[in-house]
């Protein structure tokens, strides 16, 4: 059977416990983005818990590699059980319907676990959900009844230092992004206590969204777009080292593209070491201040139902330009980012339209590589990127 993004089912997740509960081994494989990260480290950690052995990695299109007595979980991606003759079933978790790290945290308590609400809450956010919708509501209550998150007014960041956060983070596309030292002198002018009280974090916040709407060139769409990182769910517990569930969300999803092994690391330490949270922020940082950077430079152009932004960034960094493009940069619906030097192009859209295949089938045609899901895709041809790029608009 051919393999497409509509034939793929999830099963529940008492059915999903009962497959894993006694596997002999479970390869879990990740999609690149922090939704999926989130929900592979949760359940690697209830697979701990019950001593079963497993493995996970993060692919850019899971398709888990097993043997006939192992069982294989593709998370996140077109996720759900997947089929080729001849071949084990792969069971799934699909996260396109509601963020997979919701329906990792119900198979995590089917399975005995005690799994993190703070990473399936940062790992819902990652996916563009708010906490306590779209099958996140225990997650929510679980990590309210404990004391660790208590929302607030402010800025959804992943550091103490604001200026720190808000420039690197790509939950949101100032007129300073991507440079500190500017966003520096915007907070300063805040004139802010050193500890921040509610009316500091509401001033920040009317400062972010204003400047954020206002900027040159942004789209219809950013206002609307960057209420998802004010407000915050705040991290009240030390074992957790970041700020905001929106922060930590933001961390994982530059850890999925630029340090996949640290990402689940991150997600599936109990207490993680200093040496992995000082890696987690410094690539997260480094990721961000990246995407913003080959934004700023980037030349852009409107096509019928999409915006091309051709930029000069490393290819991890191609996919988060897009959706930056998309949520704050683009009239249309699909946003698409080419880096001209090594021919990478990557497409966000707000709804699903097809992406995966889209670029899976322009890979066909042209030869090289093409994944994704209904709403988000990649592409590698090995042609021209011109070529390529007028095929994907054609295939949209």
């Amino acid at each position: 059977m051919t393999e497409t993004e509509t034939t793929t089912t999830t099963p529940t997740p008492d059915a999903l416990a009962s497959v894993l509960a006694d596997a002999p081994f479970v390869r879990l494989v990740a999609a690149d983005d922090g939704d999926s990260v989130a929900a592979a480290g949760t359940l690697a950690g209830a697979l701990r818990e019950r001593g079963v052995p497993f493995q996970v990695r993060v692919s850019r299109d899971p398709v888990p590699d097993t043997a006939d007595d192992e069982v294989a979980v593709t998370v996140g991606g077109r996720g759900g059980a997947q089929a080729t003759e001849g071949a084990p079933a792969t069971h799934g978790i699909d996260g396109t319907k509601r963020p997979a790290s919701a329906t990792a945290f119900a198979v995590a308590r089917e399975l005995g676990g005690d799994p993190d609400p703070v990473t399936v809450l940062a790992g819902s956010v990652a996916a563009g959900s708010i906490p306590g919708t779209d099958g996140t509501s225990d997650a929510l209550d679980a990590a309210e009844l404990a004391g660790r998150v208590t929302r607030r007014p402010g800025v959804a960041i992943p550091t103490a230092d604001l200026a720190d956060g808000i420039s690197a983070s790509t939950l949101l596309r100032a007129p300073y992004s991507g440079d500190p030292e500017a966003t520096r002198a915007a907070v300063a002018a805040l004139d802010l206590p050193s500890e921040p009280d509610n009316e500091a974090h509401r001033r920040l916040a009317s400062l972010v969204a204003v400047d954020t709407a206002a900027a040159a060139g942004a789209s219809t769409r950013a206002p609307a777009t960057v209420e998802r990182a004010l407000r915050p769910y705040a991290i009240d517990d030390s074992g957790t080292p970041f700020e905001t569930v929106g922060g930590y969300a933001d961390v994982l999803d530059a850890l999925a593209h630029e340090a996949p092994g640290t990402g689940v690391a991150l997600s599936l330490a109990t207490a993680p070491s200093d040496g992995l949270v000082t890696a987690a922020r410094d690539a997260w940082r480094e990721h961000g201040l990246a995407a913003h950077r080959a934004l700023d430079d980037a030349t852009t152009g409107r096509y019928d139902s999409c915006v091309v932004a051709r930029v000069d960034a490393t290819p991890a960094t191609v996919p988060t330009v897009a959706r930056l493009v998309r949520d704050f940069r683009s009239p249309e619906p699909v946003a698409i980012a080419l880096d001209e030097s090594s021919g990478r192009i990557a497409a966000a859209a707000t709804e699903s339209v097809g992406l995966g295949d889209a670029c899976r089938s322009v890979a066909a045609e042209l030869g090289g590589t093409g994944w994704g899901t209904r709403a988000r895709g990649g592409l590698e041809p090995n042609a021209d990127p011109t070529e390529a790029l007028a095929a994907l608009r054609e295939a949209l």
